[in-house]
C-alpha cells in the first residue's frame, strides 16, 4: 500500500497559496486561519495521515513476514480479509447480471417503462432534493431573526461528508446482509485509497459552494470530460473519435459563456474566486481517481453495494478520526443542537444522498449507462434552474445559452456513444479509442 504522494500535495500547496492569500484579503469570506480552506484542507490530510501511515507500517509487516502462511490465532481472519483478501477472482457477479438483463428483456413494455419512471423520479428526486440542501447549508446562516437579520454558519464540509458516509455504510451494509452478494475477494485495504479521494473530493465540492454559485459547480462537474481528455492525449497518448473533440470544444465554449456573462453584483455566493476554481479543479482531479481506481477494484468480482460499503467503511473512520483529532466532531454536534433546522437538513442530506446511490446501481442495473446519464444529465440542467429559482442566482441571455450548449453538448455524446456501441460488434478498429 504505496503512500499518499505528500510531495504532490506540497507543490500543490505552493501553487495555489498566492491565491489563497489574496481571497484572504477579503474579510467578509476568512477570519482568520480557520476560516483558510487550504488550512482546514491540511488539518484534513494530517487527520487522515495518523491513521494511513500506521496501517502502512503494519500491512508491509505482516506481508514481510509471510503472515498468509504462518499466522494463526483469533486476528487471523481479519487480518487475512484487510491485507490479502481472497485469491478467487471468481463470483456471483456475471450471473447476476446475466439474470437482470434477461429479466429486463423478458419483462413487458408496461413494467419497463413503469421501472424506467421509477428510476427516472428517484433519481431526481433524491439529488435534485440533495444540490438544494447542499447550498443551502453551505451558504446561509442559521438562527438569523428578523429584528438582528445575522445568523450562525455552518463551515466544516468534513462533518457533511461524515454524516453522507455513514448513513450510505449502514444502508448498504444492510443491503449486503438482506441480499446475496458475490464472494469478496478484494483486500479491504484496497479499498481506502478510493476512500481517501471520494471524501476529498466530496470536501472539495461542498468546500467550493463558499466561493462559486452552485450552478457554476454544475457545470464544471458536466465539462470535467475536457482535462480527462487532455490527460488521455497527453499522458497515454489515446486518440478519440472525432464527436468527442466536437462535443468537449461545444462543453468549453457553453461553459466561457456562462462564466464570462454571469452577473457577480447581486450576491457574494454569485461571485466566482479564484480559490473556488482551484478547489473545483480538486474536485474534478479526486473525482476522476475514484471512478478509475474502483473499476480496477472490479476485476475482484464483486457488486457495486459491496463497493459502496467497503469505500464508504473507511471513507467513516477517516472523517471521524480526523474530526476528533480536530476538536470539530463535538463542535459539529453542538451546533446541530443549537440549530434543529441544520440537523433536520444535514440528516436529510445523508439520507438523499444514500438513496440516490441505490438508485444509480439500480438504474445502470435495468437499463444501462448510457440511460442513466440521460437522466443525470436531465438532473444537472434541472438543478441549475431550481438553484436560480430559490437562491436568487443572475443568469443573463447569454449565460442561458452557453448552458443550454453544454447540455447539448452532453446529450450528443450520449447518442453518438450508443451509436457506436451498436456498430463496434459489426467493425474492428485498428486503433485503441478511449472513451470519457
Amino acid at each position: 500500500m504505496p503512500l499518499f504522494p505528500w510531495s504532490l500535495c506540497l507543490c500543490a500547496a505552493l501553487c495555489v497559496l498566492p491565491a489563497v492569500r489574496a481571497d484572504a484579503e477579503d474579510a467578509s469570506l476568512l477570519d482568520g486561519w480557520q476560516d483558510v480552506w487550504l488550512f482546514r484542507l491540511f488539518l484534513n490530510v494530517l487527520g487522515y495521515a495518523t491513521i494511513i501511515i500506521p496501517g502502512y507500517f503494519l500491512i508491509s509487516y505482516f506481508k514481510r513476514i509471510n503472515y498468509l502462511e504462518t499466522g494463526r490465532g483469533i486476528c487471523f481472519p481479519l487480518i487475512k480479509t484487510c491485507v490479502f483478501g481472497n485469491e478467487s477472482k471468481t463470483g456471483l457477479l456475471d450471473d447476476v447480471s446475466t439474470a437482470s438483463r434477461t429479466d429486463s428483456e423478458s419483462s413487458s413494455s408496461a413494467r419497463q417503462a413503469f421501472k424506467l419512471i421509477f428510476c427516472a423520479a428517484g433519481l431526481q428526486a433524491s439529488y435534485l432534493t440533495w444540490g438544494v440542501l447542499q447550498e443551502r447549508v453551505m451558504t446561509r446562516s442559521y438562527g438569523a431573526t428578523e429584528v438582528e437579520g445575522s445568523g450562525e454558519r455552518f463551515k466544516d464540509s468534513q462533518f457533511l461528508v461524515f454524516m453522507n458516509r455513514i448513513l450510505a455504510l449502514t444502508v448498504s451494509g444492510l443491503w449486503c446482509v438482506l441480499f446475496k452478494q458475490p464472494r469478496h475477494g478484494a483486500p479491504m485495504y484496497k479499498y481506502s485509497f478510493a476512500s481517501l479521494s471520494n471524501i476529498l473530493s466530496s470536501w472539495c465540492q461542498y468546500e467550493a459552494l463558499k466561493y462559486i454559485s452552485f450552478p457554476t459547480q454544475v457545470l464544471a462537474k458536466a465539462s470535467k470530460v475536457i482535462p480527462v481528455m487532455l490527460m488521455g492525449k497527453i499522458v497515454s497518448h489515446k486518440s478519440y473519435e472525432y464527436w468527442e473533440y466536437f462535443t468537449a470544444a461545444l462543453i468549453s465554449v457553453g461553459v466561457s459563456m456562462f462564466l464570462l456573462t454571469s452577473s457577480t453584483g447581486k450576491h457574494p455566493s454569485t461571485v466566482t474566486t479564484f480559490s473556488g476554481v482551484i478547489i473545483l479543479g480538486g474536485y474534478i482531479v479526486f473525482d476522476s481517481f475514484t471512478s478509475n481506481w474502483q473499476d480496477n477494484l472490479f476485476k475482484y468480482k464483486m457488486s457495486s453495494v459491496q463497493m459502496m460499503f467497503g469505500v464508504n467503511l473507511f471513507s467513516c473512520l477517516f472523517t471521524v478520526g480526523s474530526l476528533l483529532e480536530q476538536g470539530a466532531f463535538f463542535d459539529s454536534l453542538a451546533f446541530m443542537t443549537r440549530h434543529s433546522e441544520f440537523a433536520f437538513h444535514a440528516v436529510l442530506l445523508s439520507v438523499c444522498s444514500a438513496c440516490g446511490q441505490l438508485f444509480i446501481f439500480y438504474t445502470i442495473a435495468q437499463f444501462g449507462a448510457a440511460v442513466f446519464t440521460i437522466i443525470m444529465t436531465l438532473r444537472q440542467a434541472i438543478a441549475i434552474l431550481l438553484s436560480c429559482f430559490l437562491y436568487g442566482h443572475a443568469i443573463t441571455i447569454v449565460g442561458g445559452f452557453g448552458v443550454a450548449v453544454v447540455f447539448l453538448a452532453l446529450f450528443l455524446r450520449v447518442y453518438a456513444r450508443s451509436r457506436m456501441k451498436k456498430t463496434g460488434s459489426k467493425r474492428v478498429t485498428q486503433t485503441p479509442v478511449q472513451k470519457v
